[in-house]
């Protein structure tokens, strides 16, 4: 028999169009509703915000807090609702299509003035949730308020410009003529550029300074994490936020799937409370699928550009640096330490060509090593032959031993690709960060080796970035060793005095890696 009392909503069934606009799940934005004080649910000014509207269940959610929350102070419903919707509820939509989504959802209406809308208030279709085409701005092919690619966004009228309303001015108090007590919700996260992923253009953090603009009392967005360690267009966002002593909140989610079912986004997501007129130490909670850990710290320890994810990582790592060691980053070269691209084009079986650096040019070279191709260049999946005059920077380290990592890595799974030995007479391209060994030794190669296997220097590594991309900063918490003998975790542990919870935690978190190429 069909249950009545059954009412399921939509809005938790809405399938994501992709990673880059991630629709919020009711509960998720419950949740983050939640971190607002209680009074003001009962208070009849407050306004609310939300900028980057999908389906309008910020907006939703926050009417029915209202609906209930003011039944005292206004008795008659309709009064009530009509009061809500049309003096607290505003949205900026970002596209034609989420703005009829979310006016649905709110005024249960696609026309905020039409028959069937629950608000009596409107005179136009629209509401208080807007949209408008809004064009980018170009300067030197990328649009200056957002970033993006003259060549990929600058687009006919029928098609979707990307670009949003409240970043794409300078004057976004504007928009509306009125101040916000909240600003909330879940932006665009990144635009296509060409790439994917982490090498898309961020835009989310345009988003949240902009709101910060605007001085609401209360700034609470969900978006994802990979701020917490700059990045591509982030590194000057994430210095603003790390010392922001108004953030008070910070719930973080290494995997995003625990607030967006299906969803990948590397690094995780995070959402948090900004609270104006408030300053501390910040509320950290972080989400480990079911179970959950809170700490009240600074969202940037004492001598730290990133943020930590993890309390316990944060007391392995003061431990670590209390010895002032320098850092093994120091000693790590960029890819193209050789003046080699990454990109190979094999014209058939027996030769082909490298391209340089600067990819203005590229250098034949074979597959078997002969007298005129006598330097092994290690490649992405493999191994070609040069001739040393076309090796175009460092030729004397050709001759040196070398520690060659490869520069994509495996967040999640052992962190690093498997570093190897680089012998003399070798070099590599932009697939691999090059550390040169100045004692030209093999034993010393291999203890470097014995190293960077550790489940030690990996756990380092994957508290310094959240990404594929392990380019020689990555290296920045891992400290220089005695390389005259090798290394394992057991002598690593006992060196920094970890206990047998930070042993633990440290085995947990990272795999066993398979021995390395010597």
């Amino acid at each position: 028999m069909f249950n009545n009392s059954y009412n399921p909503d939509v809005l938790s069934c809405i399938a994501n169009l992709s990673s880059d606009e991630v629709f919020t799940p009711p509960h998720l934005a419950n949740q983050i509703l939640d971190l607002l004080p209680e009074e003001l649910w009962c208070d009849e000014k407050a306004r609310f915000l939300d900028p980057g509207c999908k389906s309008g269940v910020f907006l939703r959610e926050i009417a029915k807090r209202l609906d209930k929350g003011l039944e005292k102070k206004i008795p008659d419903r309709q009064q009530r609702l009509n009061h809500i919707f049309k003096n607290q509820l505003f949205g900026l939509a970002i596209t034609e299509l989420t703005a009829l989504m979310s006016r649905r959802s709110l005024y249960c209406s696609k026309n905020a003035n039409g028959k069937y809308s629950i608000c009596e208030a409107f005179d136009t279709p629209d509401g208080n949730i807007k949209f408008g085409r809004v064009e980018h701005v170009w300067e030197d092919g990328r649009c200056i308020y957002c970033g993006a690619n003259e060549e990929n966004y600058d687009r006919g009228a029928e098609l979707e410009t990307h670009a949003y309303t409240f970043i794409h001015t300078e004057n976004s108090e504007d928009i509306f003529n009125m101040k916000f007590d909240v600003i909330i919700g879940n932006p665009p996260y990144q635009l296509s550029d060409g790439g994917h992923g982490a090498s898309a253009i961020p835009i989310y953090q345009h988003f949240v300074l902009q709101a910060k603009k605007l001085k609401p009392r209360y700034l609470s967005m969900i978006i994802p994490a990979r701020w917490y360690v700059g990045g591509r267009a982030l590194d000057s966002f994430r210095n603003e936020m790390l010392n922001d002593s108004r953030i008070r909140v910070l719930h973080d989610f290494p995997d995003a799937t625990d607030c967006f079912p299906g969803v990948e986004i590397k690094g995780g997501v995070c959402y948090f409370l900004w609270d104006r007129d408030n300053q501390g130490l910040c509320e950290i909670y972080e989400h480990n699928g079911e179970q959950v850990y809170m700490d009240t710290r600074a969202l940037l320890e004492d001598n730290m550009e990133t943020f930590i994810r993890s309390s316990k990582a944060v007391h392995i790592l003061k431990k670590i640096k209390c010895k002032n060691e320098p850092s093994l980053s120091e000693h790590l070269n960029a890819g193209r330490y050789f003046g080699f691209h990454t990109k190979v084009d094999w014209i058939d079986n027996e030769y082909g060509t490298l391209q340089t650096a600067d990819g203005q040019s590229s250098y034949p070279i074979k597959v078997k090593q002969s007298e005129k191709f006598p330097v092994k260049v290690y490649i992405a999946h493999g191994e070609c032959w040069i001739s040393k005059k076309n090796v175009a920077r460092h030729k004397a380290d050709v001759e040196k031993y070398k520690i060659i990592i490869p520069e994509a890595g495996n967040p999640g799974s052992t962190i690093l690709g498997k570093p190897r030995i680089s012998e003399p007479g070798s070099c590599s391209s932009n697939t691999y960060i090059v550390m040169v060994l100045q004692d030209n030794s093999i034993e010393t190669a291999k203890n470097v080796i014995s190293y960077l296997s550790t489940k030690f220097v990996r756990f380092l590594v994957a508290l310094r970035t959240t990404t594929q991309h392990m380019a020689p900063i990555a290296y920045s918490f891992v400290p220089i060793q005695d390389f005259t003998k090798p290394w394992t975790d057991e002598k690593l542990y006992k060196r920094y005095g970890l206990t047998h919870l930070e042993i633990a935690f440290i085995e947990s978190m990272i795999r066993p890696m398979e021995k390395s190429d010597e």
